[in-house]
């Protein structure tokens, strides 16, 4: 006969842990259920970041154009060392060649000199080392070696300011590509910022930075400040002539600009050979701090590092290669989103 046992009740204590942890996945679900979708950011709030991230692409671009500078500069100056050195080695040989001739008619008149003799197998700097062989020299002898003892030592020096210029070649090149790398990696963020946008949001954009061209515009060509010079005058023609060209990172014309790349064009179309990078067209005229003292022309400078340089375009407004995604254009300078440091009076 099968026995028949009640079944164990759980303990008071089990039922409470189960009961509780039910109650809180319900709570948890209920939550999960009702929790709002997380916001996406607002137009503002966009363009904020995408502005910063357009800085900072700026910033790596005037960096990137200072290595790319310094490479093109390393390059000539190598090039020009190898020239130097292949006719320095033709020049000695053709010393060592006279010397060489020497030698022949010295043996044939009778034999060479032992002091020729101990060049011809040896090092001249070894030889000439050696003062007491000089008296068996003659003077034509004393001053060929010489001759070769310099052109050897000015070959040396050359190979090794090559070599030295080349590795920091190669150090250059290595920075240039980690910098085009990190305005790419920027852009590339920023343009993915503006694809989250909807079309809506984008022509709102559009239109309040064509609102704000279109005021600087007319306060710029309404100005009465008087141009810097002639050449000021001539590079913000020409600065005018491009208005409406792309901004491209690294160019310098004739159809495309980054900041510094257009006001190198622009002044070199006046004659005038200026730097570069931005930081470094600092150094191309007259600083001038006060905004009431700038003329037509003047290159002006925003941001701590100084890595934003426009043309100053009078009344407060400059023409410039704001950023990606623009072109050439005036913009107030209230709105470049630095703050102005100081002019320069080319």
């Amino acid at each position: 006969m099968a026995s028949h046992r009640r079944p164990k009740q759980p303990s008071r204590a089990r039922v409470t842990v189960l009961t509780t942890a039910a109650a809180a996945a319900v709570v948890m679900s209920s939550q999960a259920a009702n929790a709002a979708p997380s916001e996406k950011p607002s137009k503002d709030e966009v363009k904020a970041k995408v502005d910063k991230l357009y800085e900072q692409a700026e910033q790596a671009t005037e960096k990137y154009n200072g290595a790319k500078e310094k490479q093109e500069k390393l390059q000539k100056e190598i090039s020009t060392i190898q020239d130097n050195v292949a006719r320095g080695q033709q020049e000695l040989n053709e010393l060592r060649d006279g010397l060489g001739s020497m030698a022949s008619a010295q043996y044939r008149s009778g034999g060479i000199d032992p002091s020729v003799q101990l060049f011809l197998s040896s090092d001249p700097d070894d030889y000439l080392d050696k003062a007491s062989a000089l008296d068996q020299l003659s003077t034509q002898q004393v001053d060929a070696l010489k001759k070769i003892q310099e052109k050897q030592r000015e070959l040396a020096q050359q190979r090794s300011e090559a070599t030295e210029k080349l590795e920091d070649l190669a150090s250059t090149r290595t920075e240039l590509g980690n910098k085009k790398k990190e305005v790419q990696g920027k852009l590339a963020s920023a343009q993915k910022l503006l694809n989250s946008l909807t079309a809506e949001q984008k022509a709102q954009l559009a239109e309040e930075q064509n609102r704000a061209t279109r005021t600087s515009e007319r306060d710029a060509l309404t100005t009465n400040v008087p141009a810097g010079s002639g050449r000021a005058a001539a590079a913000y023609a020409a600065a005018q002539s491009k208005l409406g060209s792309p901004y491209v990172y690294g160019a310098t014309g004739p159809s495309s600009y980054d900041c510094s790349g257009l006001t190198q064009w622009a002044y070199a179309q006046a004659g005038v050979a200026i730097p570069r990078t931005s930081e470094s067209q600092t150094g191309a005229g007259t600083r001038i701090y006060s905004v009431s003292q700038l003329k037509v022309g003047d290159l002006v400078f925003f941001f701590n590092d100084l890595h934003h340089v426009g043309l100053y375009a009078g009344n407060g407004q400059i023409i410039h290669a704001p950023r990606t995604g623009t072109v050439v254009r005036y913009e107030s300078m209230n709105t470049i989103g630095g703050p102005f440091m100081f002019g320069v009076r080319v």
